[in-house]
């Protein structure tokens, strides 16, 4: 193995190529991201969190594609641009059959999942998407809630966002605003509770909330 030289300028920024390749880096990066965005237009604009999970792995095989023939000199550009075009055709090929056939679509978005009902968090929806008690009340935060006596139903949809339908009349219920993380633990020593985990209403504070296992009460309150 040859010595290596530490900070040898040369092999630092160049390791060998000559200067006039930098030039070729320029073209290159001029030819794909031109062609990957003629692509792109055609396909169609999505946020990342509208994406399924194959989308999501095309899109890191595209980002591969697209990267690698920018700065590689052995890497020619037709066959960078072929296999760009594949990507893009296979997303596109992907969107037809789930226009076509609604069971496809349910295989690879999934389906949307109930994690509230009438001010109570669900767990069976919440272990189906890995989500926990905190990450949903941040959501329901972030949609305007500050009591979960004020939601009728959420749901998490295929995308990742939540849709939360809310009461005409608020139920009284675990106050999320502030976060729990900074509520007293005050239930009183009869009456009814208020669940800290999931927003379960007990007649009086027990060992267990019956509905997730946790130990941690507080007053129930009612949103105006």
């Amino acid at each position: 193995m040859d010595q290596i030289a530490p900070f040898d300028l040369g092999r630092l920024l160049l390791a060998g190529l000559p200067p006039l390749f930098l030039a070729e880096v320029v073209v290159r990066v001029v030819v794909i991201l031109a062609w990957t965005m003629v692509l792109l237009r055609w396909v169609g604009g999505r946020t990342i969190a509208q994406m399924s999970v194959v989308e999501f792995l095309l899109v890191i095989a595209l980002g591969s594609a697209v990267g690698d023939p920018l700065f590689q000199p052995e890497m020619p550009l037709l066959p960078a641009m072929l296999a760009i075009l594949l990507v893009v055709l296979l997303d596109k090929a992907l969107d037809l059959v789930l226009i076509r056939w609604r069971q496809a679509k349910r295989v690879v978005d999934g389906i949307p999942v109930e994690v509230l009902r009438d001010g109570v968090m669900l767990q069976d929806g919440l272990a189906a998407r890995n989500h926990g008690s905190g990450e949903l009340m941040e959501k329901l935060r972030l949609a305007g809630v500050r009591n979960l006596g004020q939601v009728d139903r959420a749901y998490l949809e295929p995308s990742g966002r939540l849709s939360v339908f809310r009461r005409d009349t608020a139920l009284p219920g675990l106050r999320i605003v502030p976060p729990v993380e900074l509520h007293g633990n005050d239930p009183p020593a009869d009456g009814p509770v208020c669940c800290m985990e999931c927003g379960a209403i007990a007649a009086a504070p027990a060992e267990v909330c019956t509905n997730c296992g946790h130990s941690e009460w507080t007053l129930p309150r009612r949103e105006n």
